[in-house]
Order: C-alpha cells, then structure tokens, then sequence
C-alpha cells in the first residue's frame, strides 16, 4: 500500500540523487585536470574551477549563427535532460531508488543514444566543417559503444537474473540469489571502463583538452556553441562522466551502498560513493597521462577489443555455469 510517507520519501530521494549528480559532476572533471597537472608538474587550476567556468558561461550571451535551426538551440536542453534522466535510472548511494521500476539497461543506453544523436545533428546543423567532422567521428564512435555496453551489463545481468539495475546493485551488494564469476566479471569490467573512456571523449579516444583539427570528436561537435547552450552541454558531459563512473563502481563494486532507507545508511553509502568515484577520477586522470591519443583509424580497434572482451564475459558465463 502506498502512503503519504513513502511517497515523501521517493521524492526525497529522486531529489537528493539528483542534486548529487548535479553539484558533483563539475568536481569530477575538475580533480581529473588536478590529477592531469601534478603528474605534468604543474600546479594547474583549483578543483573547483569548473563551477566557476560555468558561472562565467552562464552570465555570458549566446552567439547564434543564422544559419542554423530549433535543433541548435534545443539540443543544450535535450543533452541535459536525457542524461541527467540516464542518470537517475543508476543507483547512485541507495541500491533501490524510485525510479528502478524504469531503471533498465536498454532505456538507460537509449536515453544516453538520445543525447549524443542530438548532439551529432547539431554539429551538422551549424554547417561548418569542424562540426560535420565531428558529427561523423561520434557517430563512427557511438554505433561501436553501445552494443559494447549492453554486453557488459548483461554479463553482470545474467548472475543477478533482472536487467534491472537497482536490482542488479542490489542482489550483488547482498550476495542475495547471485553468483559472481571472477572472469566473466573482470572481462565485463575491462570492457565496460573502455566504453567509458570513448563515450564521455577520454584519452586515449578523444582529448577533452585539445581543439586541434586531426583529433577532435566531441568538441568539433559543440564548436559553435557558446554561453548558456556550451554551460549546458559542458555540464552534460560531466554529468555523463560521473554517471558511466557511477555505473561501473555500483554495478561492479557496489558494496558500501545503502540498502535501506535509513539516515545512517544513506550517509554511510553517500561517503563510500564519493570515495569510489573519486578513486576512479583519478585513475582516469593517470591513465590520461600514461598514454597517448591513438589515431582515429586505430580508435576501431580498442573499441572492438571492448565487444570482445563483453563477449567473452557473457560466454565465459554461460560456459562456467553450464
């Protein structure tokens, strides 16, 4: 039966994880750059700086070349919005949230596809050569993604019998009706961390730091934008960072996560949450220093290795269960 309580209380929470999401994104990419200049040994700037340049971007005017139509200026919103949407279908620091009965992997994958399909389209819709080049590259980058993402998750779905991620977070942080297979799992992560790394434009895929012709991919695509609607889409592509960051360290690693509606246990599982995704910040942010971009024809290759590797995860099940 439903109660005036529990409803209170799932609004509270979808709020809560939002505001998570929301405030925590701009830190994530900030700690990265902080990561990025110590091991360059530069001081670099604050952690904090992103939400700063944010501020700046926000009280600046937006210029808009006449050439373009609704899809430029709606596409900032549209990002924003099926991300923020993807990422709360993700348990974030309670493993059952109030949106797991939508909280599938394949709306999650379509909601994330529903952005990056706007995002290409408006790169081509501002008719300029850089755009165009980018549009082209992220669809080449994205056809190879997904399928990669949702074997990975099935690997992990398979033992917890739901593609439901809550339930999946869920069952694996209770060790309830699942049974974890060393391999499957690693192979699935490996595959998973890749996917990562090329669907937010991380080395060695795409440099976020760079606007040189020959690499560009995801900011040949918002060239052209610039006030409120670069605000908009540079804080969408933190807000994806932290989710794919959320997803591989609650789908893989979720001990520590709430699993009840408790004032202690959300606070347990709040702190936990952040330690893991700062963790993973800065692995991603001396990774990016250890290697270097690869060229675009070899990008295939590492994003093939991340299909196979989720393959393997899903027979590596099937075989070992068998």
């Amino acid at each position: 039966m439903i109660t005036d309580h529990s409803i209170v209380q799932a609004i509270a929470l979808t709020l809560a994880q939002a505001v998570v999401l929301i405030a925590l994104a701009p830190a994530i990419v900030g700690l990265i750059r902080k990561v990025k200049a110590r091991f360059q040994c530069r001081r670099g700037p604050g952690m904090f700086q992103p939400y700063a340049d944010l501020r700046k971007l926000f009280g600046k005017q937006p210029v808009v070349s006449t050439t373009t139509s609704w899809i430029f200026t709606a596409t900032p919103y549209i990002v924003f919005s099926s991300t923020m949407t993807a990422g709360l279908l993700v348990p974030v620091f309670a493993s059952q949230m109030p949106l797991n009965f939508a909280g599938n992997i394949i709306a999650f994958v379509y909601l994330l596809a529903l952005g990056t399909f706007f995002l290409i389209l408006a790169g081509l819709d501002a008719g300029s050569p850089f755009g165009g080049m980018g549009s082209s590259r992220e669809s080449i980058v994205a056809s190879l993604t997904e399928p990669a993402m949702i074997m990975a998750i099935f690997a992990i779905a398979l033992a917890a019998g739901s593609t439901n991620l809550s339930t999946i977070v869920h069952k694996t942080a209770l060790l309830e009706g699942i049974v974890i297979d060393p391999s499957s799992h690693v192979m699935a992560l490996a595959a998973l961390f890749i996917v990562a790394l090329a669907e937010t434009g991380r080395v060695p895929v795409d440099n976020p730091a760079t606007h040189l012709e020959l690499t560009m991919i995801h900011e040949a695509m918002v060239l052209e934008y610039s006030g409120r609607y670069l605000a908009l889409v540079e804080w969408a592509s933190g807000i994806k960072l932290l989710v794919f960051l959320t997803l591989i360290a609650n789908v893989f690693v979720p001990w520590g996560i709430a699993t009840s509606v408790t004032p202690a246990a959300l606070s347990i599982g709040l702190a936990v949450y952040v330690v893991k995704i700062a963790v993973l910040a800065v692995l991603i942010g001396t990774i990016e220093c250890m290697f270097a971009k690869l060229r675009l024809f070899r990008v295939t290759d590492l994003l093939g290795v991340a299909f196979i590797l989720a393959l393997l995860g899903l027979l590596f099940f099937y075989i070992l269960r068998g």
